[in-house]
């Protein structure tokens, strides 16, 4: 396989119900790509089947030529994915610096040295602050997570994720409930990430979308609606009636 992500015929029914429907597709390395499409379509749902918290009723994973299908998500997170959440996945009591610092301190990636060990590592300090400017909170290292903003906590999400040095970065829908300027900072934020971080994208905001992504895969019904370069996608016409054209895709 090319891709460093692959997927063949992933399929997940909750009963009778079809979440994800015979998705395929490949992500390679260095990649931006977006997974859109309107509410329902399946995207939470496979990024839950690629982490791990969900195990496909059919099909096959493959991440860095390895299969990671049925994982469990700390397995999936050791072999070089990490991943936020729609909701906030943060330590509210604890500050910046210490949140990045715990996640620096993974332990093969997933588990963490919580007791004593972080306070006398030194590399897990210096990965948080590397990772705090590359995200824009090095003025916050200190304050407790609690005393940020939405939108900064937000950043600091996608800190804690990249601070446990993952080839694969997921983010579902990272600027939801943000105002413009937020918006704009985070995407700011993405854009300027080393390439050597592959980023899979679920976002609603076309205009985050189309900044980003070198390619586009629409969901909709839990299957593949269309994929290719974001161009091709916008003209696409089955797009624009299903998800483009709607209040979804705003």
């Amino acid at each position: 396989m090319s891709g460093l992500l692959e997927l063949a015929g992933v399929t997940r029914y909750f009963g009778a119900l079809g979440a994800v429907n015979g998705v395929s597709l490949s992500v390679g390395r260095r990649e931006r790509r977006a997974i859109i499409g309107p509410n329902g379509a399946g995207k939470t749902t496979l990024f839950n089947l690629i982490t791990g918290h969900l195990t496909p009723s059919a099909g096959r994973i493959v991440f860095a030529d390895r299969p990671i299908t049925g994982l469990p998500p700390h397995r999936v997170a050791r072999h070089g994915i990490a991943r936020s959440f729609q909701r906030n996945n943060l330590f509210p009591r604890l500050t910046v610096r210490e949140n990045l610092r715990l996640a620096a301190a993974a332990d093969g990636r997933g588990s963490y040295r919580l007791f004593g060990a972080v306070e006398r590592l030194p590399e897990p300090l210096a990965r948080a602050g590397e990772v705090a400017a590359a995200v824009g909170l090095t003025e916050r290292l200190g304050d407790e997570v609690a005393h940020l903003s939405y939108g900064e906590q937000r950043q600091l999400e996608v800190g804690v994720a990249l601070a446990t040095r993952p080839q694969l970065l997921m983010l579902d829908e990272p600027t939801a409930g943000m105002s413009p300027e937020e918006t704009q900072r985070m995407t700011r934020l993405l854009a300027a990430l080393p390439r050597e971080v592959t980023i899979v994208i679920i976002e609603h905001d076309m205009d985050v979308v189309f900044s980003l992504a070198d390619r586009i895969t629409v969901l909709h019904g839990g299957e593949v609606l269309a994929d290719g370069p974001p161009d091709a996608v916008r003209a696409d016409p089955r797009v624009y009636e299903v998800y483009l054209g709607t209040g979804d895709g705003a």
